[in-house]
């Protein structure tokens, strides 16, 4: 098993390959082959074929594995690719920056942290929206005399126009 230097969640930069010196997002990673999945790096073509006539087949554009060896670590406090040192901080070991000497698991957590408060912030905002949906569903209800007449107008309306297919139909049979 192979120790990674990269986690879930990090920026990478690539250092060989058809994709030298493009960067992106960790989406996954796999220790046990020493790969990690980058978003938009490495871009694969897979080709699928239809398997029913309902099914279409084409070509799909997917992300291959890279090896980590051939990633290096953007630091969010320094905005430069860095080396990743081991160090033990408040008990636990953590990463750090080999240039600046900041946390690399640290900007993980917080950026964890933000996603969650802006997670409970749209729950919230959509609370108050379905506090409102009992208060435009009264309106509906006086509304609904208004929509019985027109219910009443439509099944007039469709009593003709079943009419008409069915004179085309017949026009059609005597031909």
């Amino acid at each position: 098993m192979n120790n990674l230097n990269v986690r879930k969640g990090d920026n990478v930069k690539v250092l060989t390959g058809k994709d030298k010196g493009k960067t992106g997002k960790v989406l996954a990673t796999e220790p046990s082959t020493g790969k990690v999945l980058v978003e938009g790096i490495n871009i694969a073509t897979h080709h699928i074929k239809a398997r029913s006539a309902t099914e279409q087949g084409g070509k799909k554009k997917v992300e291959a594995p890279v090896d980590s060896s051939n990633l290096q670590i953007i630091c969010p406090s320094c905005s430069k690719s860095v080396r990743v040192r081991h160090q033990v901080m408040d008990g636990k070991n953590a990463r750090v920056c080999a240039k600046c000497g900041a946390s690399l698991d640290a900007a993980l957590k917080a950026d964890k942290a933000d996603k969650k408060a802006k997670a409970k912030k749209t729950k919230k905002a959509d609370k108050p929206a379905e506090e409102q949906a009992p208060e435009t569903a009264e309106k509906p209800e006086k509304a609904k005399p208004a929509a019985k007449k027109t219910a009443a107008k439509k099944p007039a309306q469709k009593a003709e126009e079943t009419q008409v297919p069915v004179e085309q139909k017949s026009d059609g049979k005597t031909e």
